[in-house]
């Protein structure tokens, strides 16, 4: 039986992998379930998983829940906690699915007491993806993507020799607008922006879907995992969604790996491997289907992909400036403040005032997100 830590139990990777517990009775224990403001829903989760401790950053919603709750399970507020949260003695696995950057303290704090990392927080290796990979290859700790792409491509070296991959194919759906030019996306609504067509998400990475700084991400991810040049990775757009991922390799074999569009399948895979389980999760009919399309992404319209790239390749603290940049300009479109093609300007504004620092420390990394982000919310005010 393996322990878990749920970081972000309450969010919608949290709540899947909850689903994957129930559908392997014997297999897992939760240990910790840690969560931001959701009192009620991690209560509910409490009475049922019966952790030994429970944890919201919130220090409100943790009194909230306190104020009610009389059990067993020791309850805890504070960033503090969460930290002690990752490093929970018991926890054979940390499932880090925190939204945004506030996933990286705790995945490095998990990594220093030797766990192994079920990651579902692509801005931990976004921001700092060599920090963070040095430290697990120095605690001898195992990073198991749990994003569908991740996991597919990983799915896919499995018994491979990866001197031998040639490129990684990142496959993305297009989102709300495929086919659509910048004219076309002046005045969309929050609504066209979350209506994703395949997938159902968080709002903070179904915005990312559309703007496509969502597969950005993954690139500067991808890079950061698999040890390969930004060269070497190729996105293209796949509007049905099924085959998650694919890697060419040097003989001109191309690997692919091909599900439905549930999340739970690379959960499953993540928190079992190297065993593959039996699941009742929905199966691919591809009668039904009856076929598969692949076509260039558009990064002049959908310039999130564009400029991740560009981060990418400068390096050092500029994935974290971007993806400072882009947490603040979509919280801002969340809230009415700011229109969809703002999130552009707002992300390009901070990469070009940013002063860069190479081979950055943990702090230098915090610095340049907190400067991102004052220098974005500045722009917003204008």
């Amino acid at each position: 039986m393996k322990n878990l830590v749920i970081l972000g139990s309450t969010g919608s990777i949290g709540t899947q992998t909850l689903d994957v517990v129930r559908e392997n009775p014997g297999l897992f224990h939760i240990s910790v379930l840690v969560a931001n403001t959701s009192d009620e829903l991690i209560e509910k989760q409490i009475m049922e998983f019966k952790p030994e401790l429970a944890v919201l950053s919130d220090n409100d919603a943790a009194e909230r829940l306190k104020s009610r709750y009389s059990g067993p399970v020791k309850i805890q507020g504070g960033r503090q906690a969460v930290l002690e949260a990752a490093v929970y003695p018991d926890a054979d696995v940390v499932v880090t699915s925190l939204m945004g950057f506030a996933g990286l303290e705790p995945t490095l704090a998990a990594l220093d007491a030797h766990k192994d990392i079920a990651l579902a927080n692509k801005e931990t290796l976004v921001v700092a993806g060599e920090l963070v990979m040095a430290k697990a290859r120095e605690k001898g700790c195992a990073i198991l993507p749990v994003d569908s792409e991740h996991c597919a491509l990983f799915q896919c070296l499995q018994g491979q020799d990866r001197k031998a991959v040639e490129k990684l194919i990142l496959t993305a759906s297009g989102g709300p607008f495929r086919g659509k030019k910048t004219s076309d996306l002046t005045n969309v609504t929050k609504k066209d922006v979350l209506a994703h067509p395949t997938w159902n998400m968080g709002q903070k990475i179904t915005v990312d879907s559309a703007s496509l700084v969502n597969k950005g991400l993954e690139v500067i991810e991808a890079k950061w995992l698999y040890g390969v040049s930004y060269d070497q990775i190729q996105v293209v757009v796949h509007p049905q969604s099924i085959v998650h991922s694919m890697i060419q390799y040097h003989d001109g074999t191309v690997m692919a790996q091909l599900g439905c569009t549930d999340m739970r399948l690379p959960i499953q895979y993540a928190l079992t491997y190297p065993d593959r389980v039996k699941s009742h999760f929905p199966r691919v009919d591809f009668y039904e289907l009856g076929k598969l399309t692949f076509e260039k992404p558009d990064m002049e319209t959908f310039r999130g992909l564009k400029l991740a790239f560009e981060a990418g390749r400068t390096g050092g603290t500029m994935p974290c400036v971007m993806n400072a940049a882009n947490e603040v300009a979509v919280g801002a479109f969340l809230k009415g403040e700011a229109g969809f093609l703002k999130i552009y300007d707002l992300i390009e504004n901070a990469m070009d005032k940013a002063k860069v620092e190479y081979n950055p420390s943990l702090e230098q990394l915090l610095e340049a997100d907190r400067w991102a982000r004052e220098i974005t919310q500045k722009e917003l005010s204008k």
